[in-house]
């Protein structure tokens, strides 16, 4: 499948360009690191990361995300800090971005434990003083699924009828459990090391409010579908909880997946790698198959 629709790599390359050059920033070492829901591009030169948003119906987080990193810096948690002196979020044609220091790669590589250290840190921040959504995995996927180019009708049925499915269950979960800061997305992707040596979050699309045991999720998820073993008992040791002996791990579990399955469904016109990954994943879920191995989308970029 060639490379089509309004998020394709070619379009985020050239909005990437006219931020840079709004902000008198060189590009000639530009990188694209990610291109998932956001094109990310590490500008080395100018010291900052351009960050794209792909799909519109997530464009309310661009500002929830500004916010919040504007608030990270005043109470110093352990988060990316937006770039200096640039007003923010940036609007480029029809796309918003937003615009943050660049962290250059530092050894070690951040790790699981990392990871525990910077969520026990963060989820002792408290609440911003301002609002926030709940978490609402349902929704998010939801307002994916508005927003999909080449989801065939049986695809599209099948994933509204899972939400529908899902939906009362979590309900009920948020209504029992106190609702705390979370990142949402809480992975080691999401953790840089600053040449301080201090790790750092990154990526604030997903943080909201709800059960702080979602942020041990994602990385039990991640080795159960991607393979690999030791990071999660890493983590939970290191965090000093394990979440996959909580009572509604299968339920967190099952919210995950819908998450990084709709992750895919703005950007199915995009790549034929993605289409491939999306197909074995929902193929996976519907036959109930929680051995199928998964690969990441950000190794799928050609």
């Amino acid at each position: 499948m060639a490379e089509a629709g309004r998020f394709a790599e070619k379009a985020m390359t050239e909005a990437m360009h006219q931020v840079a050059a709004n902000l008198g920033a060189p590009t000639r070492d530009a990188q694209l690191l990610r291109l998932t829901n956001n094109a990310v591009f590490a500008l080395p030169s100018a010291a900052i990361v351009i960050r794209i948003a792909r799909t519109h119906q997530l464009y309310d987080r661009v500002g929830k995300v500004v916010r919040l990193a504007r608030w990270f810096a005043y109470v110093d948690a352990p988060a990316i800090r937006l770039a200096v002196d640039v007003e923010q979020p940036v609007q480029v044609g029809r796309l918003l971005a937003s615009v943050w220091e660049y962290v250059p790669p530092t050894s070690p590589a951040p790790t699981a434990e990392d990871l525990g250290r910077a969520l026990r840190e963060f989820h002792t921040s408290g609440v911003p003083p301002f609002p926030l959504p709940a978490w609402d995995p349902v929704g998010d996927a939801r307002r994916r699924l508005d927003d999909a180019e080449g989801l065939s009708d049986r695809d599209r049925d099948f994933l509204v009828d899972w939400c529908n499915r899902l939906e009362p269950r979590l309900d009920t979960l948020r209504r029992d459990t106190e609702g705390q800061l979370i990142h949402g997305d809480a992975h080691v992707g999401n953790l840089l090391r600053e040449p301080s040596g201090r790790a750092v979050l990154c990526d604030f699309d997903a943080t909201c409010v709800g059960p702080w045991q979602v942020d041990l999720v994602a990385v039990a998820v991640g080795e159960a579908r991607f393979g690999g073993t030791g990071s999660y008992r890493s983590l939970a040791d290191t965090y000093g909880y394990d979440v996959t002996t909580d009572p509604n791990w299968p339920l967190l579990r099952e919210a995950r997946e819908l998450k990084m399955i709709a992750a895919a469904v703005p950007l199915l016109a995009s790549s034929a790698n993605i289409v491939r990954e999306f197909t074995t994943r929902l193929q996976s879920v519907v036959e109930g198959d929680h051995q199928a191995r998964w690969t990441p989308f950000a190794d799928l970029i050609s």
